[in-house]
C-alpha cells in the first residue's frame, strides 16, 4: 500500500465536524475543481501569491501541481503537509501545515483556503485548531506562526480567537498597490488557554521520522 512507503497519508485528524487527511487522487480533483469555483471575494487578493487570478482551469491545474511538488520535495528538514479538508464528506477547503527545521527550531506556519461557498460556518476555525493540536500535542513544536493582510478580515479573526499574538507587520506590493500584512505568534502557553476544539490524531507515529523526529 502507498502508506507504507509514504506515512503521510496515513495521517488523519479528526475534530466534531471536520476531516484531515492527504486526499486521493480524486479528492484531489474535486479539491482542485472547488478551488476553481474561487475562494474569496473577486474584488481582494488574500495571498501573497495571486494564484487566484488565474483563468479556473489554471486555477485547478496548479492546485494539483502544487499538492504533487510539495509530496515530491518532502525532506526531514523541509515538509509540508496540505491537507484536504472535509466536513460530511465533502471536500470544503484545504489546511496546510509546514516546518523548517523542526526538530531545531521548534516553529511551525499554517496556511489555508475554503471554497467560497463554505465560507461563515467557523470552519476555517475548526480546521486552524485541528493543524495546532497536531503541531503542539504532537509535533512537540513551542510555536506556530501566520499571518495575513489587513483586509482578509475572517483569518484574521481566526488567529485571534485562537489565541495568536501580534506579531509585527510587513508591506508588499500586491496587484499593483501596497498591502500591509500583519504576522502573528502563538505560543504553547497561548495555545493551551485557548484551545476549545477536540481533536483526534490517527497514524502520526510512522510519519515522525518523516518530519525529523524520533518515533
Amino acid at each position: 500500500m502507498l502508506v507504507d512507503h509514504f506515512p503521510p497519508f496515513g495521517l488523519r485528524l479528526t475534530t466534531p465536524r471536520l476531516e484531515l487527511r492527504l486526499p486521493s487522487s480524486e479528492e484531489l480533483a474535486a479539491l482542485a475543481g472547488l478551488a476553481a469555483e474561487g475562494v474569496h471575494d473577486p474584488e481582494t487578493m488574500p495571498f501573497m501569491v495571486p494564484w487566484t487570478d488565474r483563468p479556473p482551469a489554471e486555477v485547478a491545474r496548479g492546485v494539483v501541481q502544487h499538492h504533487w511538488r510539495n509530496l515530491a520535495e518532502w525532506t526531514p528538514e523541509k515538509w509540508e503537509f496540505d491537507l484536504t479538508v472535509f466536513h460530511e464528506g465533502e471536500v470544503v477547503g484545504q489546511q496546510s501545515l509546514w516546518a523548517r527545521d523542526l526538530v531545531v527550531l521548534r516553529q511551525v506556519e499554517t496556511g489555508s483556503w475554503l471554497g467560497r461557498r463554505h465560507h461563515g460556518r467557523g470552519i476555517g476555525t475548526e480546521m486552524r485548531a485541528a493543524v495546532l493540536h497536531l503541531a503542539f500535542a504532537g509535533l512537540d513544536a513551542e510555536e506556530a506562526v501566520s499571518a495575513a493582510f489587513e483586509n482578509s478580515h475572517a483569518s484574521n479573526a481566526v488567529s485571534r480567537k485562537l489565541g495568536y499574538q501580534p506579531n509585527g507587520v510587513d508591506r508588499h506590493v500586491i496587484r499593483g498597490a501596497v498591502t500591509i500584512e500583519q504576522r502573528y505568534r502563538l505560543t504553547r502557553a497561548d495555545w493551551e488557554r485557548h484551545r476549545t476544539v477536540p481533536v483526534t490524531i490517527e497514524g502520526l507515529g510512522p510519519c515522525r521520522p518523516m518530519l525529523g523526529l524520533p518515533k
